[in-house]
């Protein structure tokens, strides 16, 4: 019967240490989801602050692009303008040199009407000369 009393101890120890095993087991397995809950929690946070992190960049950047581009519009407006003012007073130059040259074109054909009337003239009156003489 001794053997059957240890038999029974070490079944009963064993069912013992079962037992505070499956209870060491489950305090793990409550600690462990209690740290994955916590990490998540953690991870979800820092998630989070980058996300208004990156929104809060992009904004920014937004913001300084669309400073540059208004100062990009504003100089090529100017150079614009610019360039309106150059082509506007070349126009006049041009202008007054054609009138210019509108001048000395009528005051040639003028000339030139009066000494093709001159040379008329000239030409009959050597022609009545030469039939007198």
């Amino acid at each position: 019967m001794e053997e059957k009393t240890i038999i029974q101890a070490v079944l009963q120890a064993l069912e013992q240490h079962s037992d505070k095993i499956s209870s060491k087991m489950q305090e793990m397995e409550q600690r462990l989801h209690h740290e994955m809950q916590t990490m998540e929690q953690r991870l979800h946070h820092e998630m989070q602050t980058m996300e208004q992190r990156l929104r809060s960049e992009m904004q920014e950047m937004g913001q300084q692009l669309r400073a540059e581009i208004r100062a990009v519009e504003t100089r090529l407006e100017a150079k614009i303008d610019s360039l309106r003012e150059e082509m506007q007073q070349m126009n006049r130059q041009l202008n007054e040199r054609i009138d210019h040259l509108e001048e000395e074109l009528t005051d040639t054909q003028t000339s030139v009407e009066v000494l093709t009337t001159k040379v008329l003239h000239h030409d009959r009156k050597l022609r009545q000369l030469t039939k007198q003489a």
